[in-house]
C-alpha cells in the first residue's frame, strides 16, 4: 500500500526498529513490585497500587485469555487464565500499561503557574507513571526557558523515581496549531530542544500563517529532529499534534506532510490529541468556566481550512472532531494505511478548584519563569484544567519500565485513553490462524483467514475524583477498508468506516470480554474500539448508518465533562496475502 502502510508491525512481537536503544529497563516502581508488601509502600505508591490492582496491571500485564466464541451482541465474561496465542513480547505474558500525559504546562509558561514537582507530584497522586513536560515555545522560552527548566525536571525526576519524566516543550508548529515535542532524556536534551526552538518555532520565527513556506518550515523542523536521532545526537525524539480541530489550521494536507516528513526507521510526527486537555472549561457558570470543553468555542479565521465545517470547532464527548467522527478525518490517514495515533491529555495550566495562585514579583520576560506559587485564600473555580491523570489519561503498552519503552509504545501506537477512569483496563487482540496482534500492530493472514477480535474489559472498580464509579453502558467495534493513498491530499473523509457492531456491558461488574468476529478475511481492513457511559449520545455527522450512537456535540457553557464519558483505542490492522 502507500507511504506509512503499517508492515512490519508484527504479531504480538516487538522490535526496537533500527538498534539506537541501549537503555537498561529500570526496576519496576515499588507499586508494581508484588514483592514490596503493602505496608512498606508509601501513601502515593499505595494509591498507585490500588489502580494497579484494579486493573490487573500487576506485574508482566494482562495476559491473553483464550478466544471464546459468542454469537450474539452480549459481551460475555472473561475467562482467566488462558494461553497467549501466538506468544509476545515478556514472554507472552502481555505488555506493561504505562498510564500518562504529554501535555504539561508549568512556571515556565507565559500563562503557567506550577511548579515542575507539583505537576509531578499532582500526576504521580492521580495514578501517571510517565509525564512530559511541554512548556509553551515562545522567544523568552527558547532563549533562556529551555535550559532553565531542566534543573527542575531533573529535581522531579530524583524526587519522583516512579515517575518517568520527559523534558519537552510546546511547538508553535510553522503554518498551524501546536504539538508537543519530546526527546529521551540524555546529555544533549537541552541543547536539541532549543536548538529546535529557536530554528523552527512558528512564533520565535515570525512563521505562523497558513503559507507554503511556513509549511516547509514544520517539515523541516521533523527532519531536523530525525536528523538529531541519527546522529544518536539523542536517542529519540517525537512528536504529536495538540487540539488539532481547535482553531481549524490544521489542514490535512499538513498532517499528511508532518507524517510523512521523515523515515519510518526515524518516525517523529505519529499522531494527536483525540481529546484534548482544558475539559473542565465547559462546566457551567457559576461553578465553572461556562466556557467550552478544551476551550472549542472557537470560529473559522484567516489561516483555517476552508474545507472543514463549523462543527468541527467543538468537541463532541470531550473528543475533538477528527476523532469523534466516524468516517471522518482521523479515518481517513486509517484508510491509507498511516499509521496515525490518539492520545488524551490535560493541557494543565491553572487547575479547576485549585487554592494556588501564581507568586508576586519577578519578571517573566527576564526571569525565563514565575515566581513559585503562593496560597490563595479561595478556591478558584474559574479555571478548566485538570492535573495530569485526574479526568484524562494517555494508556501505553510498554514492553519495560523505561523511556525509551514509554517512546517505542506510543510510536508502535499501543495506546488506548479514557476519561474520568471510566475503565481501569482494557486488552485488545486480534487472532487469526496462529498470530494475533494488539493495539497499533498488523495483523498478517492468509487471504480468508477466519479472524476474532476479543477485548477484555476490567471495569472501573472504585470512585474517580469526582467521587462516584463511572459504569461503561456500551462498547463498539469501527471497521474500515484499507483502500490505499489519497488523490487529494485534503481528504479528510473514509466511505467505508462505519461502527460495525455496538455491545451492551451495562450491568456488569469486573472484567468482561467482547468477542467480534470480522469473519473470513479477503481485503486489508482495520479495527478499533469506542466506549461510552451512555449518557450522552447521538447519531454521527455521516448518518446512522454510519454511527447510529456516537457522542454528541458539546454545548458551550454547559457541558459536564464527568457526565460524559468515553474511551477510545487505537487501531489495529488486518491485511490479508
Amino acid at each position: 500500500m502507500g507511504h506509512g502502510h503499517p508492515h512490519g508491525h508484527g504479531h504480538g512481537h516487538h522490535h526496537h526498529g533500527d538498534g539506537h536503544r541501549h537503555e537498561a529497563t529500570t526496576p519496576l516502581p515499588a507499586a508494581f513490585d508484588t514483592s514490596v508488601p503493602d505496608e512498606a509502600l508509601s501513601p502515593e505508591q499505595k494509591s498507585r497500587r490500588t489502580l494497579l490492582r484494579r486493573a490487573g496491571l500487576l506485574g508482566a500485564g494482562l495476559a491473553a485469555g483464550s478466544v471464546l466464541t459468542t454469537g450474539t451482541a452480549a459481551a460475555a465474561p472473561a475467562r482467566t487464565g488462558g494461553n497467549s496465542r501466538g506468544g509476545g513480547p515478556r514472554r507472552g505474558k502481555g505488555f506493561l500499561w504505562l498510564a500518562g500525559d504529554h501535555h504539561i504546562h508549568t512556571q515556565y509558561s507565559s500563562d503557567g503557574k506550577y511548579r515542575v514537582v507539583d505537576q509531578v507530584r499532582q500526576g504521580a497522586r492521580h495514578g501517571m507513571d510517565w509525564l512530559v513536560i511541554t512548556d509553551h515555545g515562545s522567544e523568552t522560552h527558547a532563549r533562556i526557558g529551555v535550559e532553565k527548566v531542566n534543573p527542575d525536571i531533573k529535581e522531579a525526576r530524583a524526587a519522583h523515581q516512579d515517575t518517568l519524566v520527559f523534558q519537552g516543550l510546546e511547538w508553535n508548529i510553522p503554518a498551524a496549531e501546536h504539538g508537543t515535542v519530546f526527546v529521551h532524556p540524555g546529555r544533549n536534551e537541552v541543547a536539541v530542544l532549543k536548538r529546535f526552538e529557536n530554528d523552527y518555532d512558528g512564533s520565535v520565527k515570525g512563521a505562523s500563517d497558513s503559507t507554503p513556506a511556513n509549511e516547509a518550515l514544520a517539515v523541516a523542523g521533523l527532519e531536523f529532529l530525525a536528523e538529531q536521532v541519527r546522529r544518536r545526537t539523542v536517542d529519540d525524539a517525537l512528536m504529536l499534534a495538540n487540539h488539532p480541530a481547535r482553531r481549524g489550521v490544521d489542514s490535512p494536507h499538513e498532517i499528511r506532510a508532518w507524517r510523512d516528513a521523515t523515515p519510518k526507521n526515524h518516525q517523529i510526527a505519529v499522531g494527536f490529541e483525540g481529546a484534548p486537555g482544558h475539559q473542565a472549561a465547559g462546566l457551567p457558570a457559576p461553578l465553572g468556566m461556562g466556557r467550552a470543553r478544551g476551550i472549542y468555542d472557537n470560529a473559522p479565521g484567516a489561516n483555517s481550512f476552508p474545507g472543514y465545517p463549523l462543527e468541527s470547532y467543538r468537541t463532541w464527548g470531550g473528543f475533538d472532531w477528527m476523532t469523534a467522527t466516524v468516517g471522518g478525518l482521523w479515518d481517513s490517514l486509517l484508510a491509507e494505511g498511516r499509521p496515525w495515533w490518539i492520545t488524551a491529555n490535560s493541557d494543565s495550566h491553572q487547575v479547576y478548584a485549585d487554592t494556588g495562585a501564581r507568586g508576586t514579583g519577578g519578571d517573566f520576560a527576564t526571569d525565563g519563569r514565575y515566581p513559585d506559587p503562593v496560597y490563595n485564600g479561595r478556591i478558584d473555580v474559574t479555571q478548566g484544567d485538570y492535573w495530569p491523570g485526574q479526568y484524562s489519561r494517555t494508556h501505553v503498552g510498554a514492553d519495560g519500565f523505561s523511556y525509551a519503552a514509554v517512546m517505542d509504545g506510543i510510536r508502535a501506537g499501543r495506546i488506548w485513553v479514557d476519561h474520568g477512569r471510566l475503565v481501569d483496563g482494557l486488552d485488545v487482540r486480534v487472532f487469526g490462524g496462529d498470530r494475533w496482534a494488539t493495539l497499533g500492530g498488523a495483523l498478517h493472514v492468509r487471504k480468508g483467514t477466519r479472524v476474532t477480535l476479543t477485548a477484555d474489559v476490567t471495569l472501573a472498580g472504585g470512585t474517580n475524583w469526582a467521587g462516584f464509579v463511572p459504569r461503561l453502558a456500551r462498547v463498539d467495534v469501527i471497521q474500515g477498508d484499507v483502500t490505499g493513498p489519497v488523490a487529494d491530499k485534503d481528504t479528510f473523509t473514509a466511505p467505508t468506516a462505519k461502527v460495525t457492531r455496538s455491545y451492551d456491558v451495562g450491568g456488569t461488574v469486573g472484567t468482561v470480554r467482547v468477542t467480534h468476529d470480522l469473519g473470513r478475511v479477503d481485503r486489508p481492513l482495520y479495527v478499533r474500539l469506542r466506549g461510552s457511559d451512555g449518557n450522552r449520545t447521538a447519531v454521527g455527522a455521516r448518518g446512522a448508518g454510519v454511527d447510529p450512537a456516537g457522542p454528541a456535540i458539546d454545548v458551550v457553557g454547559d457541558a459536564d465533562p464527568w457526565r460524559d464519558l468515553w474511551f477510545y483505542t487505537n487501531p489495529v490492522w488486518v491485511l490479508p496475502a
